[in-house]
Parts: C-alpha cells; sequence; structure tokens
C-alpha cells in the first residue's frame, strides 16, 4: 500500500512520523524492546499478517531504527534497536504515559516502569533540558529554528 510521505516536510514531527507514523511500527518497537526480537515473536504477539510484518520491520531496517541479525543457517533474522530505535522508545514512554492518564480506566495502567537508578516504579516527566523545569506544550513559545521552512 502507498503511503503518503512527509519525510521533505519542514517539521520534526512529519519527519518522524514517516519513519515511525505507521500504527504497527511502534508496536513492533516495543515488542523488540521487551525482549520478541524474532519474526514468530512478533508476529504471534501482535496478530499482523506476515506481509505487513515482513513491509514493517524492512521500513524501520531501511530508516536505521533497527538492525537484521542472522540467527541460524536458513535466511532467519532476529532484531535489535539501534540507538536511534532506542531512543524513539523514548517517546514510546511518553506516549505511554499519556495513554495511562487518559485511557487505562479502573483497571489502571497496563504496565509499570522501574527505574534501574532509583529502584523506585516511575513515569516519563518532560523537563527543561536547561533550567530543569517542567516542560509541556503551555510552558513554551514555538520559535522558527535554522531547519525551518523559508517563506
Amino acid at each position: 500500500m502507498q503511503r503518503t510521505s512527509f519525510g521533505h516536510m519542514a517539521c520534526s514531527i512529519a519527519r518522524t512520523l514517516d519513519v515511525i507514523g505507521e500504527p504497527w511500527s511502534p508496536l513492533i518497537l516495543r515488542d523488540i524492546w521487551v525482549g520478541m526480537s524474532r519474526f514468530d515473536q512478533l508476529q504471534a504477539d501482535l496478530g499482523i499478517s506476515r506481509k505487513v510484518l515482513t513491509e514493517r520491520l524492512n521500513h524501520l531496517v531501511e530508516q536505521g531504527v533497527i538492525d537484521r541479525h542472522p540467527y541460524d543457517n536458513r535466511p532467519r533474522y532476529e532484531y535489535r534497536l539501534t540507538p536511534k530505535g532506542t531512543e524513539l522508545v523514548d517517546l514510546l514512554m511518553v506516549m505511554t504515559a499519556w495513554g495511562d492518564k487518559w485511557l487505562s480506566g479502573q483497571a489502571g495502567p497496563p504496565v509499570l516502569y522501574r527505574h534501574h537508578a532509583c529502584g523506585e516504579i516511575s513515569h516519563v516527566d518532560l523537563r527543561c533540558a536547561h533550567c530543569g523545569e517542567p516542560m509541556h506544550a503551555g510552558d513554551i513559545d514555538p520559535l522558527p529554528g535554522p531547519g525551518a521552512a523559508v517563506a
């Protein structure tokens, strides 16, 4: 199926969507992050067709988000996050925090995160890299950057 390409837009959100904007891609990254590295594991967990999974995995490899590593003599591979892919998991953690807050209902969050450094159950907290204060949409002014589209 032909996808709309956003990679040419002067917008970091659009460019990120060009990499992981198809709905299966974040779920594939999540599964690889939690240790499901083989095709059959991914297919079984997601219930996705072999064709769609193959297309998504190929796209994520082409984008440099995951790598393929052969694990036997047949053409079978396991998939691992690259550093670029590992940083995308940070984005998924922010999405998880939003979903936990607004969509988990009375049952509560389906997954908890234990922080390695302190051992406590925690969640993502966006902070300014300069001053350390909370940083949310209402706390910033978007300004044109050096890569902004020229009007």
